[in-house]
């Protein structure tokens, strides 16, 4: 019989979210991935950066385990950060350095997987006051589900951008079909929708 261990589940859909998010960067040029394709802005690296300050919010901060020792960078959730700063990479935040910070975060929390129980209680200091104090379970929860809501938002960025579609690297998790079967299905789902929109 398989012994359950709730933790490791946990941490196995954490990482391949994690991996799913990065994969969409691969073999894209530096534009591709800072190019706005949404009215708000949304850009694969920008989910990234995101993401990774989610990760060392949750994982390190609400559990007295912050990530940085100093100043941390200027987009970071601060009062004077500029709204919506984590979303997008300014020129001089290279690729390697915000994908390079997204793995660190995933060290860094590691540690803290390792340190703590899933019962163990932190305080998320950017909660209100009364609902501030939470356990390991639930902001791993919290993370799982935001990391893989970020990673549709990739899939589906990607897919605007060169049309590269796929859940996971070796593991595209698409129906099997060329070009021309892509685009005889998206006709007819087009079509249906126009047909049900004329009732």
């Amino acid at each position: 019989m398989i012994e359950p261990n709730p933790k490791a589940d946990l941490l196995r859909y954490l990482q391949d979210a994690r991996e799913a998010l990065l994969w969409k960067l691969d073999g894209l040029s530096e534009y591709d991935v800072r190019r706005p394709l949404t009215p708000t802005g949304t850009n694969l690296l920008g989910l990234v950066k995101h993401i990774a300050g989610v990760e060392l919010g949750y994982f390190g901060d609400t559990f007295g385990r912050p990530f940085f020792d100093e100043e941390p960078p200027p987009w970071w959730y601060t009062k004077d950060a500029e709204p919506n700063a984590d979303m997008w990479a300014t020129a001089d935040e290279s690729r390697e350095e915000i994908v390079g910070l997204y793995r660190q975060a995933w060290e860094h929390s590691s540690n803290t997987f390792a340190i703590l129980s899933l019962e163990t209680i932190g305080h998320v200091p950017w909660w209100p006051e009364d609902r501030r104090e939470t356990t390991l379970h639930h902001v791993l929860v919290r993370v799982i589900a935001d990391t893989n809501r970020h990673a549709g938002h990739a899939d589906i960025v990607r897919e605007l951008i060169d049309g590269m579609v796929g859940m996971l690297k070796g593991n595209d998790n698409m129906p099997p079909g060329d070009g021309a079967w892509w685009e005889t299905h998206r006709r007819r789902v087009e079509r249906v929708a126009r047909e049900a929109g004329n009732d």
